[in-house]
């Protein structure tokens, strides 16, 4: 500890005691505890940037009377996040989460890093640098996620070992590739030895039995893939912490919230892990999951336990998530604890939301990097057709609100021997692009549950090497869609008949925007309404879309390298 530390601590001390004042207090609230589970009628003392003092008879610089008898609670900590599918920069996601409460995020990074590498890792850091807001992060430890893909990067050890002196890096990311482990593969089990002293968070869907044991021997200590109750209930006791996990796409609160009980409450996280930025701007961020948890029955200290004490101390952030002396003063001022309606924000005792408003967060210029036009060879519509092989084929099936799919076996539409779209049973084609090295890669498929009747939706959002991932009708239109998404350098677009109906350039690694929330969305509600013009049933059909090229969950998904059966981990032929 250096000598202006000691001063500042000192300080602090001093205005515990109360021998000189604090710079704020905040009176007439009621303070969540969530080491006793209890609401209390106390006030808060804020001095250098943390708590000093839990009490009565504090004075400050500033004295802040709360209306209404509000509760004063510890700022909110998502615990999983992937900050690239809010398609936002973290400086421009932070102002966004910062109205909702929440003051910290555990993200993994391993969009980008599939894109970028390390550097893309190095681009987050840099843009989330000196804002009153925390992003932590999570070294990525499964890029690319398997074989059956083409990245943009790779990170072996060497380059976990260079993350890891990150201050802001602190363990490894979710590790998806299971069967590795299991399988004792020296690789992997040498990336989770560069992270044995720090948090490593697993991925293990569907995982139980001895499988489940062994995995855990591996030292991996949370799981947020858990749809099953029952499958979430063996994971807690065998010791990992569960995060329930309620995003956009995957929604999973409901089925696992009845397992949180009073005596088991500290194994439990709520995460977010995908969130659509249309989700935030309509619904808001963990104070949504709050409201649900409440309203399903869980106690509201408890509830917001799982959201603050509980990712701080499962990442070792012991300074964080609680309201109590030598804690931070990250606070969240809430009317009550039903509805969860912010009233004040401070982060680090500075003032940061007030009804409903962000104040004083800085004007700064983003660390964007803009990718270009995408490495896709020239194309033309017949790189979509695919030969008739058989009668029956494998076709993924959309489960909506889930990121699994359900494998098929289904009879095909024809014209001589080539495969055509069949609208009216709901089956398209869809492909992958290979974007990053120029390769022409182009992975075909078929699939049901858009409900298009025409067109073509694409994307270069596609988890996780997120190449360029395409769905139609005509192959025309396959071709159209996907050379627009190259032109701009990255982003989502609908076509038809060889027309682009709508667009969201996604400038930064064909990811993410460097523009405020508001104007995304807006962006993006247009790109929907093109899409429902082409009969899309799908309220978030590029979410669906990019998790459809993901070959670590069930069961069937595409790559620019083919069809993969994720139960069998292998690549499989579209025809029987």
């Amino acid at each position: 500890m250096n000598e202006s530390s000691i001063q500042a601590l000192k300080e602090r001390i001093k205005a515990a005691k109360g021998e000189i004042p604090a710079d704020l207090v905040l009176k007439g609230g009621r303070v969540v505890n969530v080491f006793s589970g209890t609401l209390e009628e106390q006030e808060v003392a804020v001095h250098g940037g943390f708590v000093v003092g839990v009490g009565s008879g504090y004075h400050g610089k500033e004295e802040v009377n709360l209306p209404g008898n509000p509760c004063i609670s510890p700022g909110l900590m998502d615990g999983h996040i992937h900050i690239e599918s809010s398609m936002l920069l973290p400086s421009r996601l932070a102002p966004a989460l910062l109205l909702h409460g929440t003051t910290a995020v555990v993200a993994d990074p391993h969009e980008i890093a599939n894109v970028m590498g390390v550097e893309g890792i190095r681009l987050m850091l840099r843009d989330s640098e000196s804002i009153p807001f925390d992003v932590f992060f999570m070294a990525p430890s499964c890029v690319p996620a398997t074989g059956l893909e083409t990245s943009g990067a790779s990170l072996n050890v060497p380059e976990l070992e260079e993350l890891k002196k990150e201050p802001r890096v602190l363990g490894l990311a979710e590790m998806m590739n299971f069967p590795a482990v299991l399988a004792g593969d020296g690789e992997v089990l040498k990336k989770l030895g560069v992270f044995s002293d720090r948090p490593r968070d697993g991925h293990a869907p569907s995982v139980t039995g001895k499988d489940l044991q062994a995995y855990l021997c591996a030292g991996l200590r949370s799981d947020h893939e858990s749809v099953e109750r029952g499958e979430a209930l063996e994971k807690m006791k065998s010791g990992m912490t569960i995060m329930i996990r309620e995003g956009s796409t995957a929604r999973n609160l409901e089925a696992i919230l009845p397992l949180v009980r009073p005596g088991n409450s500290r194994r439990f996280c709520l995460v977010s892990d995908d969130l659509h930025p249309a989700d935030l701007a309509r619904r808001g961020h963990l104070d949504h999951l709050l409201r649900k948890a409440v309203a399903g029955g869980v106690d509201p200290v408890t509830a917001i336990q799982t959201a603050s004490l509980n990712p701080a101390e499962y990442f070792g952030l012991r300074d964080r998530g609680a309201v109590a002396p030598g804690y931070r003063a990250d606070l969240v001022v809430f009317e009550n604890l039903h509805d969860f309606t912010v009233q004040r924000v401070h982060k680090d005792g500075r003032l940061v939301v007030r009804e409903g408003k962000i104040v004083g967060f800085p004007d700064r210029e983003p660390a964007s990097s803009s990718t270009g036009p995408f490495p896709i060879p020239p194309l033309q519509p017949d790189r979509f057709r695919i030969r008739k092989k058989g009668r029956e084929a494998r076709v993924m099936e959309v489960i909506p609100g889930q990121i699994v799919t359900k494998a098929l076996r289904e009879t095909v539409a024809s014209g001589g021997d080539w495969v055509v779209a069949d609208p009216r049973a709901d089956i398209l084609k869809i492909a992958v692009v290979e974007r990053h090295r120029g390769s022409g890669n182009i992975g075909l498929g078929l699939v049901r549950g858009f409900g298009l009747k025409r067109g073509a939706l694409a994307s270069s959002v596609a988890h996780d090497s997120h190449n360029v991932i395409v769905v139609g009708v005509r192959d025309e239109d396959l071709c159209r869609a996907v050379e627009e998404i190259s032109g701009m350098g990255g982003g989502m677009v609908v076509v038809d008949e060889g027309s682009t109906v709508a667009k969201v350039p996604l400038e930064v690694g064909g990811l993410m925007a460097d523009r405020p929330l508001g104007d995304l969305v807006s962006e993006l509600q247009t790109l929907a309404r093109g899409a429902a013009t082409l009969g899309c049933t799908l309220e978030e059909p590029f979410m669906v879309l990019s998790f459809l090229a993901l070959p670590v969950i069930p069961e069937l998904k595409l790559t620019d390298q083919g069809l993969v059966d994720v139960t069998r981990f292998k690549r499989v032929e579209l025809f029987f």
